[in-house]
């Protein structure tokens, strides 16, 4: 039994004894994963750390787009924010490393944070969401602005000419807002997502719980990727690099 009330590109919100059969076998996106991993591969002959993260960012990609989260993520918010938490904090990163796009222009590190910052917020807001959910264009609207913002982001903190002091300051400024949208999210008094107002009933959640449980994830595990950043960055400034040899005199 399905129960449609959104019918988004991952199908319509299953019920928890359909989940485990709930793959999305799009014939399209799965050859272009694929094709992704066959490139990816061949080309970790001449970078292996590059193909590595690239066969990662597939991996994850077939978990966010194929697995069953999919299809959950069209029943629970809180699935919904996990499937962008894998897409922004996973495979956006991933594919920053893999695919610096050193040809590009060169983007303020400012800007990218609060583009990506917006992004964020805009999709996790009531109307844009149900928007969102409303075609399948709009639904890839969403992914892609949501993958690109987060590319652009992680592409700039990741480039070496960027001081360690101002990519500090961005990822704990993007840790900040993200959770203070998980804040809001979880002491909002009210459900506030149409979209899954009858489909968390059989998963043992109240939309208001559901949207609770996406605010602990938007809070909590969300922050994780940036802290390790953020520590790694850290740890560079402060542990000094092997001291250089003397020159003679």
């Amino acid at each position: 039994m399905k129960i449609a009330i959104y019918d988004t590109y991952c199908g319509p919100a299953p019920v928890p004894q359909d989940i485990w059969v709930s793959w999305n076998l799009d014939p399209w996106l799965i050859g272009a994963l694929a094709a992704g991993w066959a490139i990816w591969r061949h080309a970790g002959r001449r970078d292996r750390a590059g193909a590595s993260c690239s066969s990662a960012a597939c991996l994850l990609a077939f978990v966010a787009f194929i697995s069953p989260l999919c299809a959950l993520s069209a029943a629970l918010f809180s699935a919904r924010v996990v499937h962008h938490l894998v897409l922004i904090g996973g495979i956006a990163p991933l594919l920053a490393i893999a695919l610096p796009w050193r040809g590009g222009p060169s983007l303020s590190l400012a800007l990218v944070t609060i583009l990506h910052a917006v992004v964020v917020w805009a999709w996790h807001a009531p109307v844009p969401y149900a928007f969102a959910l409303s075609s399948d264009p709009a639904y890839w609207l969403m992914q892609a602005t949501l993958f690109l913002s987060a590319w652009l982001f992680w592409r700039e903190v990741f480039a070496a000419r960027v001081n360690t002091g101002a990519t500090i300051v961005a990822l704990l400024a993007t840790i900040m807002q993200m959770g203070l949208l998980g804040a809001l999210l979880v002491f909002a008094p009210q459900p506030l997502f149409v979209a899954h107002f009858a489909t968390t009933l059989a998963f043992g959640l109240t939309p208001l719980a559901d949207q609770q449980l996406a605010g602990l994830f938007m809070w909590v595990p969300a922050f994780l990727p940036y802290a390790a950043v953020a520590i790694v960055q850290v740890s560079r400034v402060l542990v000094p690099g092997p001291a250089e040899p003397s020159q003679p005199l």
